[in-house]
């Protein structure tokens, strides 16, 4: 009977060292990598406008009529920048005189000047014809510009009417 009892001991013995090796977890292993990030941040500019607006002109006093303006220009920290104006699409205008045509067809140009500044001493063109552009340094924001215009005085032979300009704005950075 003891070598029974023995032989059943061993046997429990033996079970319960398996079960013990069995329960035990596995030696955990662990790699690793990294991800590199990688971005070029280009140059870039976004221009906008706010129309020049001279309202009611009442040309038979003979004075000048001042207007406003804006531009915005956001470019990106530390652009330069350089925004130019050209003539419009007036008859007869020139750079540093632009000139609104009538809406309604036929007629003279009502004549105006626009600058880049609202204490309008520097007529805005391309730098030519005694014209300045505008100029700047990107901040990451938009900067406000005021615009500034004037219709010259003794243009009373103008008739009454809407008249309109387009002046193509170009920012180049």
């Amino acid at each position: 009977m003891a070598i029974n009892n023995m032989r059943v001991q061993f046997a429990l013995a033996s079970a319960l060292g398996l079960t013990a090796f069995v329960g035990l977890p596995a030696s955990a292993q662990t790699t690793g990598t990294t991800i590199a990030a990688n971005a070029e941040v280009t140059e870039s500019c976004v221009v906008t406008s706010t129309a020049l607006q001279f309202g009611g002109a009442d040309v038979t006093d003979g004075a000048a009529h001042a207007g406003t303006g804006g531009l915005n220009v956001m470019c990106t920290m530390d652009t330069g920048w350089t925004a130019t104006a050209d003539i419009g699409t007036g008859t007869g205008a020139t750079i540093a005189l632009r000139g609104m045509t009538s809406t309604a067809g036929g007629g003279q140009p009502l004549n105006y000047v626009l600058y880049n500044d609202n204490t309008t001493t520097s007529p805005w063109g391309d730098g030519t014809g005694g014209t300045l552009p505008i100029t700047g340094t990107g901040t990451g924001a938009i900067v406000p510009i005021v615009l500034a215009g004037s219709i010259p005085a003794g243009q009373t032979g103008i008739p009454a009417g809407t008249y309109a300009d387009v002046v193509q704005v170009t920012v180049n950075y």
